[in-house]
């Protein structure tokens, strides 16, 4: 018997956690979980080694400490402008993730139409379901990934009350362009929507394409709840320290679900993201001209090999088309890829309700050394990647 509750039926283990756990069986490289092989700098992990020795170590309070609040407003000015008061206008998390959850469960009513850009981050799907929302996808498809105009007007209908935006996108890399903006805050005011918007890799954009904010737009302040972390940008994803801004009612109903969720978490992590946030504002700067240079390789290494791979504006993903090597669907291809050539991809098919949009896409990181990349793709290039 299933003792599985219904608001979480159907939706199954994330599929990170499944392709992780196949790397690590069979010895492969890892390029499926988006995490760095290299730690963030050094000050940065000395000031927390600090913070535990120093007796930060008892509970933060649950919106987080006065400090780290600060540098998060802070930082939102010094790069954009965003003036918030960090007592009411900003609240630390657990990470993005329970930023979207809070966000989503605070805020979300039964019934409630949820427009969102799909592929998805497998959390949204799961969190809308838990929330009782209802999700309006609007694809971007292969091979640019842009935001088609006409289908995002088209999903709003009179029960819609959100939009779920992510931009840089996780998995496609997109990197939403002023007018796609323009326009998805044209739909937000007509049609008088909140924005939850994932920011997450804000820092991590490539080729000089700029990351805006929809907060920034005119009239999107007022209806903007904007999440993000410290654990991409710095390198330091297990730290799972994020952030939610924006106006104090939609952070207050974030915080008003997140309470029950961690409460508080990363005492000592906090005072050092502080830090970091304040005094090594360039980290991301340089952090984003390397991975540019790791996607320039991996990218270039994989079209080579005859896998159509899509060259993202940000992030730390590229994704390949893998339809002409004759597998069922991406899934097929990434379950047999380990054994036949010792690296993990991840099959990007279960982040799209239009599934035939995704069926034979794959998503591969590389937020990993030159020299891993290499032998990956070295690895690939000696094994049978054909059916």
């Amino acid at each position: 018997m299933s003792v599985t509750v219904s608001r979480l039926a159907g939706i199954p283990p994330t599929v990170f956690a499944e392709m992780s756990a196949l790397a690590v069986r069979t010895g492969s490289i890892n390029l499926g979980q988006g995490f760095p092989d290299t730690d963030g700098p050094a000050e940065l992990l000395e000031r927390a080694a600090a913070a535990l020795r120093d007796g930060r170590n008892q509970y933060a309070p649950g919106i987080g400490i006065p400090e780290l609040r600060a540098a998060v407003a802070r930082h939102q000015q010094r790069h954009y402008g965003i003036e918030l008061d960090p007592d009411t206008q900003v609240a630390i998390t657990t990470g993005c993730t329970e930023a979207i959850a809070g966000a989503l469960l605070g805020l979300v009513e039964p019934g409630d139409e949820v427009v969102v850009l799909e592929p998805y981050y497998d959390s949204y799907v799961a969190m809308l379901q838990m929330a009782g929302g209802v999700r309006r996808p609007v694809t971007l498809r292969a091979p640019d990934f842009r935001l088609d105009v006409d289908v995002l007007r088209t999903a709003v209908t009179p029960r819609t009350r959100f939009v779920l935006l992510n931009s840089p996108h996780n998995p496609t890399g997109t990197v939403l362009t002023a007018a796609e903006l323009e326009a998805v805050a044209d739909v937000a005011i007509e049609h008088d929507l909140t924005v939850i918007t994932d920011e997450v890799y804000e820092h991590l954009t490539y080729d000089g394409v700029p990351h805006v904010p929809i907060a920034t737009l005119p009239g999107m302040a007022e209806r903007t709840l904007t999440l993000s972390s410290a654990g991409k940008s710095y390198s330091v994803t297990g730290w799972k320290v994020g952030w939610a801004t924006g106006p104090a009612h939609l952070v207050a109903a974030t915080v008003a679900a997140k309470q029950w969720l961690t409460y508080t978490s990363g005492s000592p992590l906090q005072p050092a993201v502080a830090f970091a946030l304040d005094e090594l504002p360039d980290a991301p700067g340089e952090l984003a001209r390397g991975l540019e240079a790791c996607r320039d390789l991996l990218c270039g290494g994989l079209n080579a090999l005859g896998l159509p791979t899509h060259t993202p504006s940000g992030t730390y993903f590229a994704t390949s088309d893998v339809s002409s090597l004759g597998w069922r669907d991406g899934r097929e291809f990434a379950l047999a890829l380990p054994e036949r050539a010792g690296v993990v991809a991840i099959p990007t098919q279960g982040f799209y309700d239009d599934a035939d949009a995704g069926r034979h896409l794959v998503r591969w990181a590389f937020c990993k050394s030159p020299a891993l990349l290499e032998q990956a793709l070295g690895r690939l290039g000696d094994a049978r990647l054909t059916r």
